[in-house]
């Protein structure tokens, strides 16, 4: 009995992980270019008691054995990178990527971090950054005296300037993407780093090499479906309500063990 204790308190935990999850997924629900997260489990070391195939006589030998299991615990979680929604802003350096990929941003240290987050505006510089004022990267300034701007799907800037009739090209975005995106790690405010697991990063222009279009004035909106986590809470609850009523119930039962008389 003290072994489905320990079970069900494992079991407990790990709903209380996934609750952990599906917290976050909700409480991003509003957060540009965010991805929701599942949690997956794995089951624990088992005790074997009989194994499988052992000889039960000279000719025989037992089909089933007995092994007894110690709980689950949390194996990964996994994000999805679906896309989300488009939401129009009509801001001119607004953009979102329709498929895969991420922009890439330059951080205060000079390493480069990832964003699905294509909410940019102009420094004092008219250089584009981002809302913690990272440069994108490669970087692309924007004259001063800018009257209209354009991004096309395939990423290039070019601009209208006083005086002038024709647009002007004044840079090229590109986007990166992995071949793994859920092993790229988490760092917060919307930006992400690679890792072993993510491998590099593949640069490509948008369109071409597997990577997404931008659309210039919109912006993604998170992937998570509100339904689906509220259901998702929902299981949750009823199964770490079930690990916890095991604990009760093996409690009942040692407390009618220790109360037996000779």
């Amino acid at each position: 009995m003290m072994r489905a204790l320990w079970s069900a308190a494992a079991g407990m935990n790990v709903q209380q992980l996934n609750m952990d999850t599906i917290s976050n997924n909700l409480a991003n629900v509003n957060t540009t270019g965010f991805k929701k997260a599942r949690a997956e489990f794995q089951d624990l070391l088992y005790q074997t008691v009989n194994l499988a195939g052992t000889n039960s006589s000279n000719s025989t030998s037992i089909p089933a054995g007995i092994q007894l299991g110690h709980g689950a615990k949390l194996q990964s979680l996994q994000h999805s990178y679906t896309t989300g929604n488009m939401q129009q802003t009509n801001n001119r350096f607004d953009m979102a990527i329709e498929g895969d990929g991420f922009f890439r941003v330059t951080q205060p240290d000079g390493t480069l971090a990832y964003t699905r987050d294509g909410s940019f505006t102009t420094d004092q510089n008219g250089a584009l950054v981002n809302a913690a004022g990272y440069l994108l990267d490669p970087q692309i300034t924007i004259p001063q005296d800018t009257l209209s701007a354009t991004i096309a799907p395939d990423g290039t800037v070019s601009v209208t300037q006083t005086g002038q009739t024709q647009p002007q090209q004044v840079g090229q975005i590109t986007l990166s993407h992995f071949v793994n995106p859920s092993g790229l790690n988490q760092l917060g405010r919307n930006l992400l780093q690679p890792t072993l697991a993510s491998g590099d990063a593949i640069d490509a222009v948008p369109g071409s090499d597997g990577v997404g279009t931008l659309n210039q004035g919109f912006l993604e909106v998170s992937n998570v479906d509100v339904a689906e986590e509220m259901v998702n809470m929902i299981i949750g609850q009823r199964a770490y309500e079930a690990n916890s009523k095991t604990i009760q119930t093996v409690d009942t039962m040692l407390s009618l063990v220790n109360g037996l008389k000779r």
